[in-house]
């Protein structure tokens, strides 16, 4: 599961026999439409194949936002071959004029005869219309085919266009009894190495990467991704009073950072960070802490579409608090500590109050176990 979200995918030339079904099809359009993960934003990632007497004549991903719709690199590659097709494409094509034209206009033109699309786009500008306008023009239209893995897989774009929010997912290792830190505060590593290993391929595919000051303070991580190929995500700190010191590696222009902190950070600690290119966002607050809700509209207003909490308990704790996360991903791992440190959270008094998780999942990564899962609302 890891891999097939997180790695790149396979290579354009791969072979696909003969004479599919149309959910072998759909499935080829899927795995195009991985390689945009993380690259596509404030874009969804979309894939497209097209078939024409049992063969594919085309294919195409969004590769990024203000490039060529996927549709639209289907059709490319296929040329005249497209007249007559049938197009599988894992999101509803837009029909109206933004950074590229609509693709609707492009698969009339090219004839395309009939379109199998995964899911409707969320977005409302779209919703339903692309599909009516191909109806209109005499394209036979089918949807729903795959539905669950194509919204599964655009799942950051639909919270994204639908609040102006990121999607937010915390993700986190934990021994068997829940700590997260050992009782002297050390925490490397709990998780085993194939685990370390897709934790950097989340880093490649969601937009932001969010800490507390304490992380960083203990740890000094660069929050990179460093998977061959792998691209990485804006750091956002979460620093109250600008505690963290300048030097920390996250400070460093490897990367975008943005550090979020309150009026009761010093004026000359902000414009010290400013020097080093990295962006400070200052919310007013009597208390010492940052509100995280309006931290998440910022991002979004930033065109932010995903981000993934890997700080530590007090991070996460608020997080959960606060009802921002989407997403769990913990990674269990075959240890027991005693004494250590859980997450942090104050809001939940009472058994019959905790969190609890839908359409969860367990993958065994290593000797880890991954456990994956959406809080009810």
């Amino acid at each position: 599961m890891i891999s097939d979200q997180n790695e790149p995918g396979g290579s354009l030339t791969r072979k696909v026999p003969a004479e599919l079904s149309g959910e072998n099809y759909m499935n080829e359009a899927l795995v195009l439409a991985r390689k945009g993960l993380g690259r596509t934003s404030p874009n969804p990632a979309v894939g497209c194949a097209i078939v024409k007497d049992g063969e594919i004549v085309g294919r195409g991903w969004h590769k990024k936002a203000g490039g060529p719709h996927a549709e639209i690199e289907a059709l490319k590659e296929a040329g005249a071959k497209a007249k007559g097709a049938t197009m599988y494409v894992t999101l509803e094509p837009c029909c109206h004029q933004g950074k590229t034209g609509p693709c609707t206009k492009a698969i009339i033109e090219a004839g395309i005869t009939k379109v199998v699309v995964a899911t409707r786009d969320p977005n409302q500008i779209v919703c339903g219309r692309g599909c009516e306008e191909l109806r209109l023009a005499g394209i036979e239209v089918e949807t729903g085919l795959l539905e669950e893995v194509a919204k599964r897989l655009n799942e950051a774009f639909e919270k994204y266009i639908t609040t102006k929010t990121p999607f937010v997912v915390a993700k986190a290792a934990l021994t068997l009894d829940g700590k997260m830190s050992a009782a002297d505060g050390s925490s490397k590593w709990i998780s085993c190495e194939e685990s370390r290993r897709a934790g950097h391929g989340l880093r490649n595919i969601y937009d932001a990467i969010m800490v507390g000051a304490n992380t960083l303070i203990k740890d000094n991580p660069l929050l990179t991704c460093r998977i061959e190929g792998g691209r990485n995500p804006i750091r956002v700190v979460i620093d109250s009073v600008l505690k963290v010191p300048l030097n920390a590696k996250v400070f460093n222009k490897e990367a975008r950072t943005i550090v979020f902190t309150t009026t009761n950070a010093p004026k000359k600690r902000a414009a010290e960070l400013k020097r080093k290119g990295v962006e400070v966002v200052v919310f007013s607050s009597k208390k010492k802490e940052v509100d995280l809700r309006k931290v998440m509209k910022e991002l979004g207003k930033r065109e932010i579409m995903s981000v993934m909490i890997e700080g530590g308990p007090t991070l996460l704790g608020s997080a959960f608090d606060a009802g921002l996360v989407d997403k769990v991903m913990f990674f269990i791992a075959p240890k027991v500590l005693g004494e250590g440190t859980s997450i942090r959270g104050n809001k939940i008094k009472d058994i019959k109050d905790a969190i609890q998780l839908d359409k969860v999942e367990t993958y065994g990564i290593g000797s880890d176990l991954l456990v994956l899962g959406y809080p009810k609302k």
